[in-house]
């Protein structure tokens, strides 16, 4: 099995989808970052709770990176769909368990390091844009906690990537899908029914990262939830693939 992981391993490092993923998410969290210290239009009269709930916002706009890191979970196995090496995969690693065990535990470590990544960088965010608009970053415990929200979500996307990619297997259907249910349709589900919406997965994660709306779930509670998507698109996504033609 090691074998199997450290392959699985060196195809995604092979590949510069992790390099263009990372630069899509970086993108979208600097402007962000960059617009929610820019928005503020008198730096001079902020009180320090104004100042440290800033601070928290231009941290918190990182959390875009989770969608980022679900789309390289899912490249990864449709990635295979599309060449039509899946079932060269599957014969080379020993069998479909193995294959999806091991792109499971690439996949993870691969959110877990983009997020440790996302999470420095949101940490020295304050650092670099508040100064440009005439503030000091208020660094508080809501702050170092939203940043562990931001790495927690990142590194959970990125299984569910996975997962998700065993089901559609088709790799522009899996990104459409990811980006239009995170970006479109679960906040306006929120706003529509927010007392069914904040059991979906992006809306769950959004309490990991403090975004304070309070319809949202508790913390523990939302990562219970999480836990709950990933165990139900795990175990569809594995039956899928040990069950039906991977052709």
């Amino acid at each position: 099995m090691p074998n199997v992981i450290a392959a699985e391993a060196r195809k995604l490092a092979g590949t510069r989808t992790w390099l263009y993923v990372a630069l899509g998410g970086v993108a979208l969290g600097l402007s962000a970052s960059y617009g929610f210290a820019a928005e503020v239009e008198d730096a001079s009269a902020l009180t320090p709770e104004a100042t440290a709930t800033v601070t928290e916002s231009v941290i918190r706009a990182w959390m875009m990176m989770h969608l980022f890191a679900s789309i390289l979970g899912a490249v990864m196995v449709t990635r295979e769909y599309n060449s039509g090496t899946v079932s060269r995969s599957v014969l080379l690693s020993g069998g479909r368990d193995r294959l999806f065990a091991a792109k499971t535990v690439v996949g993870t470590g691969a959110g877990v390091l983009l997020g440790a990544a996302t999470a420095g960088v949101a940490l020295a965010s304050p650092y670099v844009f508040m100064p440009m608009n005439g503030m000091d970053p208020e660094m508080t415990t809501t702050a170092y906690q939203t940043a562990l929200g931001v790495f927690a979500v990142t590194a959970l996307a990125a299984p569910f990537g996975v997962f998700l990619g065993w089901l559609i297997r088709n790799q522009v259907a899996t990104v459409l899908v990811l980006a239009l249910v995170t970006v479109g349709l679960e906040p306006y589900l929120l706003r529509a029914v927010p007392e069914v919406a904040k059991y979906l997965m992006s809306i769950a994660m959004s309490s990991v990262y403090l975004d304070g709306k309070p319809e949202l779930l508790s913390v523990p509670a939302a990562l219970a939830v999480i836990g709950g998507w990933l165990a139900v698109t795990g175990l569809a996504g594995n039956r899928l693939l040990t069950s039906r033609d991977v052709a």
